[in-house]
């Protein structure tokens, strides 16, 4: 992969380590079958979170442009969108972000707590929108008055996953390979979250074998999460000269997205207590914590085996967010 032939800018330290999550094996008391955990929540800008890994050229490609504001798009609690606004004001650009309305959650913990504190104490302007609107459009219509004002604006939409975007998780994917060598390990599965589909069509784009790649769909009914992935991978892989996959390179499980998006899961609720009082450590409640639920259910059904390694992505602020649902 020639990843030096785009821009980049560094944002965060890596490789972020891989580890062993040997208290949660002694809990689900497994037998042929290891997890590890690679932790992309410990990156030091912006709270931390796996977003960073496509900011980083996403920002790069705003500043080869000359761009002085940067603008995106996210749900009210959105990881992407809080790490936007500190990226860029690590950078000196200004940002701003459409947020919608897309979970029905009216409480002042998801109103005001979690990443919309973060938001504005990173001072991005942030544009509040309906549930159902159309937030991309709104963001377009936004830089089109910014640049009439002389601004050079850069405009990605959800999750700032864009083929550039998706490059992130490319470089993740070679980040993984080397540490597997560096181990003596080959994991039969690397599992991620799937919402807006980048960081899995990154690491399919990326990865020695996409196969191993699997994602739980905590966003998008499977099969739009499947077309959405494949179409993203591929676009990737275009930018990076490598052949197209088929639609049997792409994993995506269903069975943890619940309700809708953002909505709690009983399995959810479980896998992050699970996860916080065997190994003391952190998963949020709408991306990570779902996955992890389908992680968990893998390894006590057989499902999954041998070496598993599961991408840790971050998010840790929306927790706060979920007091309510946490406090049962």
């Amino acid at each position: 992969m020639n990843l030096d032939a785009f821009p980049r800018i560094a944002l965060f330290d890596a490789p972020t380590p891989i580890q062993r999550l040997e208290r949660v094996e002694n809990a689900l008391g497994l037998k042929g079958a290891r997890l590890f955990v690679k932790r992309d929540d410990l990156m030091g800008l912006g709270g931390g979170g796996n977003k960073l890994r496509k900011l980083e050229y996403l920002l790069g490609a705003a500043i080869a442009e000359d761009c002085d504001t940067f603008i995106t798009t996210g749900a009210r609690q959105s990881n992407h969108a809080r790490l936007s606004a500190a990226a860029a004001a690590r950078m000196g650009l200004k940002a701003e972000l459409m947020l919608t309305d897309t979970v029905p959650r009216d409480d002042p913990a998801y109103l005001h707590n979690g990443n919309q504190l973060l938001d504005g104490l990173f001072g991005a302007v942030v544009h509040h929108l309906p549930r159902g609107a159309d937030s991309l459009a709104a963001a377009q219509a936004r830089a089109e008055l910014l640049r009439a004002e002389g601004r050079k604006v850069y405009v990605v939409g959800s999750g700032g996953s864009s083929p550039v975007g998706a490059l992130g998780y490319a470089s993740c994917a070679a980040e993984i390979e080397a540490q597997e060598a560096e181990l003596g390990l080959r994991f039969s599965a690397v599992i991620v979250a799937n919402g807006s589909h980048g960081t899995h069509a990154g690491l399919a784009a990326g990865i020695d074998d996409p196969r191993r790649v699997l994602s739980f769909t905590v966003l998008a009914e499977l099969a739009e999460a499947e077309r959405g992935t494949l179409a993203l991978a591929n676009e990737t892989r275009a930018l990076l000269g490598r052949p197209a996959l088929e639609a049997e390179h792409i994993g995506i499980d269903g069975s943890q997205r619940g309700e809708a998006y953002g909505i709690p899961t009983e399995a959810m609720l479980a896998a992050v207590r699970l996860m916080a009082r065997q190994e003391g450590l952190l998963i949020d409640p709408v991306y990570s914590g779902k996955a992890f639920a389908g992680v968990l259910a893998g390894l006590r059904e057989g499902v999954l085996s041998g070496d598993v390694l599961f991408v840790m992505t971050g998010g840790t602020p929306g927790l706060y967010a979920y007091q309510p649902a946490f406090s049962g």
